[in-house]
């Protein structure tokens, strides 16, 4: 391959395409950032990365003031060494939020120019377990949402095929919460699914607590109970309670989340591809993962997740949200609710560039 003769970077905003809330905030809209970078033999890749509202000026000003100017000249086949160096180049900002996402724009892109140049689907180039995954639906688990319609919502999911739906939980009365969750459960039946989502509201105490009132309900995972940096609350629950502890949206460096597994405080792994820096760690933590015998269901950005699931041999779920249907020409093909791996070279996501030109952040 050849050497990176273009490196940009620019912002482009996406509404929600719902209401979103959860226990600590909600979902204002999307801030995608991408990075397009082009190669002397006229090779091209597209990466992007997102937050939920505050925060994409900043990821895009470090990858135009300090990731890019790196790029230049360097062998795009070469993944490992780029992201080593940019990471070098950040130690000042590592571990950290931004420099983790804005080294997942250049990483994805650097993945998807080097699987088009094979000719291959990412899910491919990157292992090729399998080709389906299986989805879950976080759509109709809102925080907002009355018991009700939690219901509603998560019927309409069994009736479509789904295997599993996710709920959040955390309002003031932990009986409300166990309430909501059984009236789900209840309506389901026990050959189903159910997911819940603190979204790190909760002590220790308190989420040993909850988790008791959950486990008659069959929970499949709890979610991020604890703020993400409390490892030894997450151990006392995870020794507490049968449901297995899902943690990762939240974590930035492949070194966290192996502190989680050693301590066996985590029995479900969500790494972010865009969180944790690229798919060069998102696959490091997936294999580690694998060692310590721990399952892979990462968390949001289902286009990409689809391709990453289905090169890794311990994932179970892709998570069914929706974010990107307003700049991209198609959608994850679903079948029996499952997600396919894409077909297509690279990663597999059909961009629509007029649609991104128009949502551009000047």
């Amino acid at each position: 391959m050849s050497k990176i003769t273009k490196a940009e970077a620019y912002l482009v905003d996406i509404p929600v395409e719902t209401v979103r809330t959860d226990a600590v905030q909600a979902f204002l809209k999307q801030e995608t950032v991408f990075v397009e970078v082009r190669t002397a033999d006229g090779g091209h890749g597209t990466g992007y990365s997102y937050t939920i509202g505050t925060g994409g000026t900043a990821v895009l000003a470090l990858l135009r003031d300090y990731l890019l100017p790196h790029l230049v000249g360097r062998d795009a086949a070469r993944v490992e060494a780029i992201w080593r160096d940019l990471h070098a180049a950040t130690r000042a900002t590592t571990v950290g939020a931004v420099t983790s996402l804005a080294l997942a724009a250049v990483d994805t892109a650097l993945w998807d120019l080097r699987a088009r140049a094979a000719g291959l689907p990412l899910w491919v180039l990157a292992g090729g377990a399998k080709d389906r995954i299986p989805l879950y639906d976080t759509e109709g688990g809102w925080l907002h949402l009355t018991e009700d319609e939690l219901v509603a919502g998560a019927k309409v999911s069994q009736a479509a095929g789904w295997p599993g739906v996710k709920l959040k939980v955390g309002k003031p009365n932990p009986a409300e919460d166990a309430a909501r969750i059984g009236a789900v459960r209840a309506a389901l039946g026990d050959h189903f699914d159910v997911m819940v989502d603190a979204n790190q509201s909760l002590t220790a105490a308190e989420a040993i607590r909850r988790a008791r009132l959950l486990e008659p309900h069959q929970v499949a995972w709890f979610e991020e109970p604890l703020p993400a940096d409390d490892v030894a609350g997450h151990e006392l629950l995870a020794r507490a309670t049968s449901i297995p502890v899902a943690v990762g949206e939240s974590l930035y460096s492949i070194g966290q989340f192996a502190e989680y597994l050693r301590r066996q405080a985590a029995g479900i792994v969500q790494v972010d591809v865009a969180r944790i820096g690229g798919i060069t760690p998102w696959l490091k933590v997936a294999h580690l993962a694998e060692a310590c015998n721990v399952v892979v269901c990462p968390h949001f950005l289902m286009e990409l997740h689809v391709s990453l699931c289905a090169a890794v041999p311990n994932s179970r779920y892709v998570e069914h949200i929706p974010q990107l249907r307003a700049i991209t020409r198609t959608e994850v093909a679903i079948v029996d609710g499952h997600a396919l791996a894409p077909g297509e070279a690279g990663l597999g996501i059909d961009w629509d560039r007029d649609a991104i030109e128009d949502r551009r952040v000047a």
